[in-house]
């Protein structure tokens, strides 16, 4: 059995800058044998150490299909953050995971999907993307609809012109505003403004939400109203994880642990919960 508290030396191969203060790096395991055996669902996570910082859960951002390498993106916000943005390639820093319940990977066989998330939202629900794209005959219709505060926030701008050309697949982008001087050509407004031209349907079709949860309730409301129900919703809460196994209580949501029975929930379970606020 795995032992939930041990961490593993990992290798910083690249540093990609997404914008001013967010990158995405891709890590290697040191040992052979930790990285060959490492594997994840889209939506788990990893635990990132730095022995006199301090620790923090991130997303796994890369495809399941790149075995010998994982990626997370991370915005510098706290210590954690700030020390890894400090790395560059070759750096070595602690690692620990895959942790928590991901996105549900067999449902969306054969379903259309509908993926809704804002900022740094999106790397969590990347790896689904990837997938789709390797395998796109297992899927129906796939529909991104992303937003940001300002088109300098994207991230994976570099990939967007290649999902949107994917077979029956729909990129739809918003920012909250444009700054001046700054190009833009899509959409102006909260990202739940990109449902008035949504082509997914509620029939044979499940919905993935990732990103603050003011913006996943007023999505979640707005589905209901348009016909999708309870169980086709699923939703990464990814907040206030600490431990990452369950035992701190600081994730608590209900009867259930952010860290170990999420961070994606169906929304028929979690739907009424104190303090869920979606």
């Amino acid at each position: 059995m795995k032992d939930p508290y041990e961490r593993h030396l990992a290798e910083v191969l690249d540093v990609v800058e997404e914008t001013s203060n967010t990158n995405t790096y891709t890590l290697k395991f040191i040992e052979e044998k930790v990285q060959r055996e490492f594997s994840f669902i889209p939506g788990q996570f990893i635990t990132i150490s730095f022995p006199g910082v301090g620790e923090a859960m991130f997303s796994i951002a890369s495809a399941m299909s790149d075995g010998e390498s994982f990626a997370t993106t991370i915005r510098k916000v706290g210590r954690v953050t700030t020390k890894m943005h400090e790395l560059k390639r070759g750096d070595r820093l602690w690692v620990a995971g895959s942790y928590g319940n991901g996105w549900p990977m067999e449902q969306l066989q054969g379903k259309d999907i509908l993926i809704i998330t804002g900022g740094v939202g999106l790397p969590s629900p990347r790896p689904i993307i990837n997938h789709v794209e390797e395998n796109r005959d297992d899927y129906g219709f796939l529909e991104i609809l992303y937003g940001t505060k300002t088109p300098l926030e994207s991230i994976f701008e570099r990939e967007f012109e290649a999902w949107s050309k994917m077979p029956r697949t729909k990129l739809s982008l918003t920012v909250d505003f444009v700054p001046e001087g700054v190009e833009w050509k899509h959409s102006v407004g909260v990202v739940t403004k990109l449902l008035d031209d949504m082509v997914t349907k509620p029939r044979n079709s499940i919905g993935l939400i990732c990103g603050p949860e003011v913006m996943m309730h007023f999505a979640v409301q707005d589905l209901l109203r348009r016909g999708f129900h309870d169980e086709q919703l699923y939703l990464s809460l990814e907040r206030r994880m600490r431990c990452g196994i369950a035992q701190c209580g600081h994730c608590q949501l209900g009867p259930y642990f952010v860290c170990k029975d999420g961070p994606v929930f169906k929304y028929s379970d979690i739907r009424g919960l104190p303090d869920c606020g979606i």
